[in-house]
């Protein structure tokens, strides 16, 4: 299922390429015909991410609401301008294997175009002094830096280096840079987590493939939509109530409020954590890779009650998501590993397996400790961890 960083990115994808255009909509496999009819002709207005869900707003006060599930994809064609970092990886952007080409093009931080503000196409920034990021670990140590506790330890926010700053993570031919930014043309690009697809060049639009449930289409780009969980047209008193029943989202928030949000919900509840950052009304945006690599990173047993989480590691943990959730939105990658050498971050953004500390590494030894990684189901889910450094 993508996480959070993949839907961020794609709400982008339709920031650069819908929004400020008219949109005509259908649903060639007739399923959201209704709806499709609702929404053919206006414009579209915004693009937000909220953890896992993405609403497009269009004129009139309609809402198109999306949230992918599982099997959903976003299929895009068309003079596309791409978002950043393309080239990380082959080509591979994270969880929604975008593929374009690239062209220095000066962007901000957030790759964002240089008209208007990320305010006014909904995007929200987590920037300023809301940014957070590991301080560096001491010499000789492996991993994110942690108190005597073992939880995952943080400097005080001016002491942080700006995760908007693209040094932080640009390897050493800046390769990844966020200011390298995919030029216009004609590209097909498969937005989801199990597929890749590769360039395609033909007549525009092209024909529907498969069982497409919404297309959206201007007089440059197309986008279709297959196997969503949801995709439902809302007005905006009916976004407002979907989103006031989801966690806060850094991205979005990262407010000292919004940490109070997610550490007092945490504390008052005997859920296991594990669950507990997995359930949307709790956090936003956090699915299984990151919920296995946050709670290593973090050293906590993923079968710890949320009562009994200390204060300080909740907080750990709401800022390290706030850390990486960032750090994939500009890099598209869920990168977790942490003070690699360029050469191992190479291979790191080259090869998924090489990203993670124990995200499917059942059987094989901690990066840190040696013992062998544990795989498990709770909630209907996989939960990977280290017995030794998270007992």
């Amino acid at each position: 299922m993508p996480e959070g960083h993949s839907v961020h990115r794609i709400a982008r994808q339709f920031a650069r390429n819908f929004v400020g255009r008219p949109v005509r909509a259908s649903s060639p496999q007739g399923r959201f015909a209704e709806g499709a009819a609702v929404l053919d002709g206006r414009e579209m207005i915004a693009a937000r991410a909220v953890g896992k869900q993405m609403f497009l707003e269009f004129d009139g006060g309609v809402w198109l609401r999306v949230h992918l599930g599982i099997y959903g994809a976003w299929d895009f064609a068309g003079e596309i301008t791409t978002d950043a970092t393309i080239r990380s990886a082959g080509g591979r952007m994270g969880q929604t294997n975008q593929r374009g080409t690239t062209d220095d093009v000066e962007t901000d931080a957030l790759g964002a175009q240089s008209e208007g503000t990320l305010d006014e196409i909904a995007l929200g920034s987590g920037r300023a002094d809301a940014s957070v990021a590991a301080a560096a670990p001491a010499s000789g140590s492996s991993g994110a830096p942690r108190n005597a506790s073992g939880a995952t330890e943080f400097a005080d926010l001016a002491d942080l280096a700006d995760p908007a700053d693209p040094a932080a993570i640009d390897d050493a031919d800046g390769e990844d840079s966020v200011r390298s930014i995919g030029a216009p043309r004609r590209a097909r690009l498969r937005m989801a987590e199990q597929e890749k697809a590769g360039d395609e060049e033909g007549d525009f639009p092209p024909e529907p493939v498969g069982a497409v449930r919404v297309r959206l289409l201007t007089d440059t780009a197309v986008a279709d939509l297959r196997g969503p969980t949801a995709c439902e047209v809302l007005h905006e008193a009916q976004v407002d109530a979907v989103i006031a029943k989801l966690g806060p989202d850094p991205l979005l928030d990262n407010s000292a409020e919004a940490e109070q949000r997610f550490v007092d919900t945490v504390r008052k509840k005997q859920t296991p954590i594990a669950l507990l950052l997995m359930d949307q009304s709790v956090v936003s945006g956090i699915g299984n890779v990151y919920r296995a690599e946050m709670l290593f990173r973090a050293r906590l047993n993923p079968h710890t009650p949320g009562k009994q989480v200390t204060e300080y590691t909740a907080r750990a943990l709401w800022r390290d998501w706030a850390y990486l959730l960032d750090l994939g939105v500009r890099t598209g990658q869920m990168m977790t590993m942490d003070d690699l050498s360029d050469a191992d971050r190479a291979k790191a953004m080259a090869n998924r397996a090489d990203r993670h500390w124990v995200y499917k590494r059942e059987g094989l030894p901690c990066r840190i400790c040696g013992t062998h990684i544990v795989l498990e189901e709770l909630g209907g889910r996989k939960l990977y961890w280290c017995p030794k450094d998270q007992a």
